[in-house]
């Protein structure tokens, strides 16, 4: 295959007038797919953007037809001769729609995809499913008339109109297949009421509501009993000064920086409430499912049915129906992980991102969009506010706030006047080894945790991997048992079962070695279902919850789980990072990290931030209510920056030490980077376009943007998944606007060659 491309490399494609648009003509979902393509005439040439609608000559008899505009091109995709033209814009016809293909326009050109899949990720649900329609017996009379057609029909002897009149005179609203069942009447009964204009037969518009099973958890004396905090100074000071900014019209991001447990949600409700008193909506975004639950909880005690939750667990019906009440106004507030951004909300007034440093708002599908930005430009084409918040803001976006792009609030206390931050232990392995000590648990974590049984209090067990154990591994050859269809090892699980957790292949452990053929095969490792065994073992009368993606496949898995500890139905907890991440138990007082260092040891350069962030989040669950907390570190490494820094709670000291380290090697936030992945089934194809496109950034760099730094190619961490095989390269550069233009020509070759056709790109801005 020849990848020669030299004839296009003198000069960067950069298109500023558009010949072309693609439209659909209805915005349903389930039309997403089906573009025509029309000719811009030269009077709107220049004039017309991702997201207007316009009117065209559509069909046989080129009837005039609205469309929404969903790309813009300079490719006819078919003869220029037989392409129509588009008649006019559509004035005034800005929607909430609209907004969003606006938005996947921006998304297309910002991250590199197609705009198909920018369409796919804003419009998300793709088919509408709904319930059978819901009737009811609606009364159309007064009561003067209502008792006339009783005398009549008591006159006349129908004894089934009398039954189902009767029971109408009691209540004028009846359902309908409730009511034929229980009064044992047909639709033959009702047909004659209806023509006299007695009644009416009317379809109930009832959406399916996801908070249902809340409604029930929560008994009218909770609601009844349940207040509003009062907040502090510090939080009542950030509210002022947020909503104050927010009347003048002022829309500048905020970044609320908190400690653990000082209380950023009740700030965050503060500031919603402002804004729907306003008449306006708000989004918040959460970054793991497993929060929800807590959360909605806080909130619907707050705002009742006017808030509302989507996420991947929920059915298709039930997200449908969510997307809807937010496109009617039905609710005010929706609460979601990343996808809850795209909410057709037609008043946005304020985004709000809590845990705003979390991998999850990250994108690993195409398009990559990092939800934070994403919000800030949904912010700014919709007039809408942006608030961050977290303990330890990312340092993209605390650097950010530094240089004053962001206005950056502090809350350096903990909410609840008696509560502290916990002390927090280092406890070093090694240490523990040399004195005989081969247990997960350390000396001191096993003295703690048996005080906090003796106690009544409950505890939190914390380790980044699920599963029984890590792998499985042969002691004659040394070979590991991989997944046949990615580059990884296969976890094990108690019940025998091996799993890929990339693409889920799933395999009985073998008997014998794969490779060798020796019975000498066994698990190495530990996950969260060999500590819950355990701690089991250790702790005979304990009672243990263990929460990770096994035990929460299920729908309502999280809920369930949380509920119950929540209940103080469990002694202790155990489970990955999703447990230590913005839950507030009052009752628990201790948290073990039992291998902190993890994380550290992974190929990407924020493995430092992540592991502080998942020490920081994982201590502040300890102490929240009136009693102390106390919090034990387990490592390996108890000399590094990230976990000296996370044992202190301080943020300021870990970020001084890591920029540092960004400076040194160039990294975001210092420098932008953009990482370019190829994929393909065939190793070799991938090789020839990858070596391609390598060629085709030098060329650049030299004519161009000499200050332009390339690594690679290279294997990425995972180099196969799912049978696809990966190369990765990154660019690194000090201007931003470089990177996007050289994105831009990348694309524009791959795009323009059959020789990429079998070819998947991605581009994945890291700052």
């Amino acid at each position: 295959m020849n990848y020669n491309t030299d004839n296009k490399t003198d000069t960067i494609y950069q298109p500023t007038i558009y010949q072309y648009a693609n439209i659909i003509i209805d915005i349903s979902h389930e039309s997403v797919d089906k573009t025509f393509q029309y000719r811009i005439p030269e009077h709107l040439l220049g004039q017309i953007t991702a997201g207007q609608q316009v009117y065209i000559p559509f069909g046989a008899g080129s009837h005039k037809r609205k469309g929404y505009v969903v790309e813009l091109t300079n490719q006819a995709e078919y003869d220029i001769s037989k392409i129509k033209k588009i008649d006019s814009l559509v004035e005034g016809s800005i929607t909430a729609q609209s907004q969003l293909i606006h938005l996947a326009w921006w998304m297309k050109e910002r991250y590199g995809s197609t705009m198909n899949q920018a369409l796919k990720t804003v419009l998300p649900v793709k088919q509408k499913v709904r319930e059978a329609p819901k009737r009811k017996i609606h009364l159309l009379v007064d009561a003067l008339t209502l008792e006339a057609a009783i005398q009549t029909a008591e006159r006349k002897k129908y004894k089934a109109r009398l039954r189902l009149l009767y029971a109408l005179k009691e209540n004028p609203d009846l359902p309908y297949e409730n009511t034929l069942h229980k009064l044992n009447l047909t639709a033959a009964a009702i047909r004659p009421l209806e023509q006299e204009g007695l009644l009416a037969v009317q379809v109930v518009n009832q959406y399916r509501n996801p908070l249902e099973e809340m409604r029930r958890l929560l008994t009218d004396d909770s609601k009844a009993q349940w207040k509003p905090p009062v907040l502090n100074k510090d939080q009542q000071r950030i509210a002022a000064n947020i909503c104050e900014k927010y009347d003048n019209g002022d829309r500048k991001p905020c970044l609320i920086h908190g400690i653990t447990g000082s209380g950023k949600t009740e700030v965050y409700m503060e500031l919603i409430s402002h804004v729907i008193r306003a008449g306006k909506q708000v989004i918040l975004l959460i970054p793991e499912i497993s929060l929800t639950w807590q959360t909605v909880m806080r909130f619907y005690l707050r705002f009742g049915d006017r808030v509302s939750v989507l996420n991947s667990r929920m059915s298709a019906g039930e997200r449908f129906d969510q997307y809807e009440r937010a496109r009617t106004g039905d609710i005010d507030i929706i609460i979601g992980p990343r996808s809850a951004l795209f909410v057709p909300f037609e008043r946005l007034g304020m985004l709000i991102i809590d845990e705003e440093h979390e991998n999850s708002y990250k994108s690993e599908l195409s398009p990559r969009y990092d939800a934070r930005e994403v919000a800030r430009k949904r912010g700014e084409m919709e007039g809408a506010m942006l608030v961050l918040g977290s303990a330890t803001p990312s340092l993209e976006t605390y650097t950010r706030a530094v240089r004053g792009e962001y206005d950056l609030y502090k809350l350096t206390r903990r909410a609840k006047a008696d509560a502290v931050l916990p002390t927090v232990e280092i406890a070093d392995l090694r240490e523990e080894l040399k004195a005989g000590n081969r247990s997960i648990f350390s000396e001191r974590l096993k003295e703690l945790l048996e005080d906090r049984l003796e106690k009544g209090e409950q505890a939190m067990l914390f380790i980044n991997r699920r599963g029984y154990a890590t792998f499985v591994s042969c002691r004659s050859c040394g070979e590991a048992v991989k997944c046949p269809h990615c580059d990884v090892t296969l976890t094990y699980h108690k019940d025998g079962r091996m799993m890929c957790h990339y693409c889920g292949y799933t395999i009985r452990q073998p008997k014998t070695c794969p490779s060798c053929g020796s019975p000498y095969i066994a698990p190495f490792g530990t996950g969260t279902q060999k500590i819950e065994e355990m701690a089991t073992k250790m702790f005979p009368k304990a009672r243990i919850l263990r929460m990770d993606l096994d035990t929460t496949s299920k729908k309502g898995g999280h809920q369930q789980i949380l509920s119950a500890f929540a209940r103080g139905e469990a002694d202790i907890l155990i489970g990955t990072q999703m447990i230590v991440k913005g839950h507030d138990f009052p009752k628990v007082t201790l948290v073990g990290a039992l291998a902190a260092d993890l994380s550290l040891y992974a190929s990407d350069y924020r493995c430092s931030e992540e592991t502080f962030d998942l020490l920081t989040q994982a201590a502040g669950r300890a102490g929240r209510g009136k009693n102390p907390g106390e919090v034990v570190i387990q490592t390996y490494a108890p000399d590094n920056y990230s976990i000296i820094a996370a044992s202190h709670q301080d943020y300021d000291e870990f970020f001084e030490q890591e920029i540092v380290y960004r400076k040194l090697m160039g990294y975001p936030p210092v420098a932008n980077m953009v990482s370019v992945l190829l994929q393909c089934s065939g190793e070799s194809e991938l090789e020839m376009a990858t070596e391609s496109v390598v060629q085709l950034i030098r060329k650049v760099k030299e004519q161009k943007y000499n200050e332009l730094f390339v690594i690679g190619p290279a294997d990425p961490p995972v180099s196969k998944i799912n049978d696809i095989y990966r190369k990765i390269i990154y660019l690194k550069s000090d201007n931003r606007v470089h990177l996007i233009r050289l994105k831009d020509y990348l694309e524009y070759v791959i795009n323009s060659s059959q020789n990429f056709k079998n070819i998947n790109v991605q581009f994945d801005f890291k700052a």
